[in-house]
């Protein structure tokens, strides 16, 4: 990707989506013109799709030009430093709130909202929205675009930073006041992907606020956090941190034609339905169970009976480990996560 987005936007030409899904044609400037005015991004005319459904309350979808549209109402350019890659086809998002089963009166939380184009199928859904957006430009453009249907709150905000456990019990809280009926909410959002395994990170621990989350992320990335096997290089402490906190499903990939400007990678979208407190697997001290499992992977290529022996003895360890039926010569990669838990449970002592 271009490092200079000013050189990279100048004079974009889109042409209509069609089937196949679009692709993005750049016409950059000559090298080194100096620009007398400022530049935009362009977009050719399109026929409006109807869509059906709602019971009438489905407006017409964003796509390409109403995304292009709205980045030029603030003379905007897609921002590297944010990861800010905008979604141009309005059936990807209908797609990821359909992943959801986003329903009349679910709450939502929405992460990078950009443009709108996903809240606009959120709220048409009938979902009330708290959008967190870092850039303050487009934490004004969403919520003007908004404005008049009450169904969504902005917080301009870092998402990593933010306290978002705290804003959803407040919103929820709310909600239940006004004599709605309490629900878990629900997460759905194209987050930037340099962001991703923050991101998990800091939601699936929050089964006691959220029942689903689905975000469209690097397609290797999604791979990696959902579809990583025993005995592979991939297979790492997120995995068992992910089947802990939730049941992962591998929802559908999106080729990079569908975003601008174009990424250099594919993305995918993952369903991750969370398990609440309850459903936890049974540790002593989640603290010390993750604390136990980064040791384990510290020395991916050792035996467990070497890096752990921190904790107990290797005679120790390979005494617990054969109860767990597992070899006693174990490696962490050919441990599930269920044999973490009882691994841990045998040789951690609070």
């Amino acid at each position: 990707m271009n490092s200079a987005p000013h050189l990279l936007l100048l004079h974009q030409s889109l042409p209509p989506i069609q089937n196949p899904k679009p692709t993005l044609a750049a016409q950059n400037s000559t090298p080194g013109a100096r620009q007398s005015t400022p530049t935009y991004i362009t977009a050719c005319a399109k026929t409006t799709r109807k869509t059906g459904g709602g019971g009438g309350r489905r407006k017409n979808p964003d796509d390409y030009h109403a995304t292009l549209t709205a980045l030029n109402s603030k003379g905007r350019f897609p921002r590297k430093s944010l990861g800010q890659h905008y979604m141009l086809d309005s059936e990807v998002n209908d797609q990821l709130v359909a992943a959801a089963e986003v329903g009349e009166g679910d709450v939502v939380l929405e992460i990078g909202p950009g443009t709108g184009s996903l809240t606009n199928v959120l709220i048409n859904a009938g979902a009330t929205v708290l959008a967190i957006e870092k850039d303050p430009y487009m934490a004004t453009l969403v919520s003007e675009r908004f404005a008049q249907t009450g169904q969504l709150k902005v917080l301009q905000e870092d998402f990593v930073k933010c306290h978002i456990h705290s804003h959803m019990s407040s919103l929820l809280s709310s909600i239940e006041s006004s004599g709605a009926s309490p629900r878990h909410a629900k997460v759905v959002a194209n987050i930037p992907f340099n962001i991703s395994t923050d991101v998990v990170k800091q939601l699936l621990p929050m089964g006691d606020i959220f029942s689903e989350v689905v975000l469209l992320l690097q397609e290797e990335t999604a791979f990696r956090l959902v579809k990583s096997y025993l005995r592979t290089s991939e297979y790492r402490p997120i995995n068992i941190f992910i089947n802990f906190y939730s049941d992962p499903e591998f929802k559908f990939k999106v080729p990079r034609a569908n975003f601008f400007p174009q990424p250099n990678v594919d993305a995918a979208v993952v369903k991750f339905r969370l398990k609440e407190p309850t459903q936890y697997p049974s540790v002593s001290s989640t603290k010390s169970f993750f604390s136990m499992v980064n040791s384990a992977f510290n020395g991916k290529r050792k035996m467990l009976r070497k890096s752990l022996q921190h904790i107990c003895t290797p005679s120790e360890i390979e005494s617990a480990l054969e109860n767990v039926g597992r070899p006693a010569t174990s490696r962490p990669e050919e441990l599930t996560t269920e044999d973490f838990v009882k691994l841990h449970n045998m040789i951690v002592t609070e």
